[in-house]
């Protein structure tokens, strides 16, 4: 499956692979099959109509562009789908027709569907994640020892070293695939209620076949359906767009450290990454440019999402229906960003000497603070502050004061935050 050309920036294929035609239709085929599983297993279908039913099922031979245009006639997939695949049961065994989508209604399909997809996505995301962490990891032992520049309000501040950078930024994708993660089990339900929510049409027998449903989906099966309450889905969409901003607050600082008069560190080139059409000594931030994009479409899509949360009594009007696309969107957001930054933060190249010829380069106006604090104890701060205030206004570099000018002398508790975001003690 290839992501087409008006989504090349914008999806990966794996992703578009899981929001395929065949893997959605399959999806919603899927429940269907595991309903009838479990009304019979409950006595509540007989079991040849149920083997029939799992039979059909199956989304080969399915035309998915006419379920698509009957599915804008009837507001959802899931009426075209429950009459095409009847007609499929009917020709296997007539009697088994009539227990197709026994006590169910359209959203049920959608919604399990969507959250069987979900599952999907998780598989595809999990992977991408481990690349980073590990290539993150990886990066700031290797630099611990690597002093640069700090840049505060993008100035010249006082140094770090790059292996505090790489961790900071492994800890906040961390701290984010960690609500990810949580969100997408919170998410993992079986949505199942029927015409109004009570599954009326099936008795008392409701609660038996939702349990038994939920296990043959490998879902959990909620206290009780939730056609019009979608905060798990939202709570989800949020934190895939947290995780995201995290992945392009990375990209930024690797494409500010890529500017030409910058020069202190690189994503890796070639084979056509990060070229230019019109001028060939350019190396692009290709991939942080992509895992930018990403991050930059994703706010705008999580809000969507919450505004259509405000839905109507026991069925949407336009909200529930309004999901589907956003839910791919922010996915495939999020899977972008993640792509791009793995294959950043595994090939990234560091160059130290240029980080320190750039604090060298300042003239030691970064260490201003440190002489302030060196000079403090003699003259009060004030009157430490406002002389070299006064030095480097009049020289353009701080009071020449014995080791000033050391970076490795003046990084504080840098080592000690690195290795406490490397062990994750936040």
């Amino acid at each position: 499956m290839f992501t087409r050309l008006i989504d090349s920036l914008s999806a990966t294929e794996a992703l578009s692979r899981v929001f395929s035609d065949g893997v959605v239709l399959q999806a919603m085929l899927d429940f269907e099959a595991a309903l009838a599983q479990a009304e019979a297993r409950l006595g509540l279908i007989p079991a040849d109509a149920a083997a029939a039913i799992g039979e059909a099922a199956v989304a080969e031979g399915f035309d998915a562009a006419e379920l698509a245009r009957q599915s804008w006639r009837a507001g959802t997939p899931a009426i075209p789908l429950a009459r095409f695949l009847t007609e499929r049961v009917r020709a296997l065994n007539p009697l088994a027709a009539g227990f197709v989508h026994w006590g169910a209604t359209s959203q049920d399909v959608t919604d399990t569907a969507m959250v069987l997809l979900l599952g999907q996505c998780r598989k595809v995301l999990e992977p991408g994640h481990e690349r980073v962490s590990r290539a993150l990891h990886r990066l700031s032992n290797e630099h611990a020892r690597t002093v640069m520049l700090g840049r505060t309000l993008l100035q010249p501040a006082p140094p770090i070293t790059f292996g505090l950078k790489a961790a900071g930024w492994l800890g906040a994708v961390r701290r984010g695939w960690a609500r990810v993660a949580g969100r997408f089990d919170e998410a993992a339900y079986l949505q199942f209620g029927g015409a109004s929510g009570t599954l009326a049409a099936l008795g008392d027998g409701g609660l038996a076949v939702s349990q038994a449903l939920a296990a043959e989906l490998s879902l959990k099966c909620p206290d009780a359906p939730w056609h019009a309450h979608r905060d798990r889905l939202a709570a989800l969409m949020a934190a895939l767009g947290v995780y995201t901003a995290s992945l392009g607050k990375m990209a930024l600082d690797i494409a500010l450290l890529m500017q030409y008069e910058v020069g202190e560190a690189a994503e890796p080139g070639g084979g056509g990454r990060g070229g230019s059409s019109t001028m060939p000594h350019k190396r692009n931030p290709a991939a942080c440019m992509l895992a930018l994009a990403a991050s930059k479409r994703t706010p705008g899509l999580v809000a969507d999402f919450l505004a259509g949360m405000v839905q109507e009594h026991e069925r949407a009007v336009g909200g529930w229906q309004a999901e589907w696309a956003t839910v791919q969107a922010i996915l495939q957001s999020a899977g972008v960003a993640l792509e791009s930054m793995a294959e950043a933060a595994e090939g990234l190249t560091v160059d130290a000497a240029r980080m320190r010829r750039n604090i060298d380069a300042t003239q030691g106006a970064v260490f201003a603070e440190k002489a302030m604090m060196l000079l403090a104890p003699e003259m009060g701060r004030e009157a430490a502050h406002r002389a070299v205030e006064e030095c480097l206004r009049e020289t353009g570099r701080p009071p020449d004061l014995p080791g000033l000018r050391e970076p490795e002398d003046y990084l504080g508790s840098a080592e000690a935050f690195r290795l406490r975001l490397l062990e994750g003690k936040e």
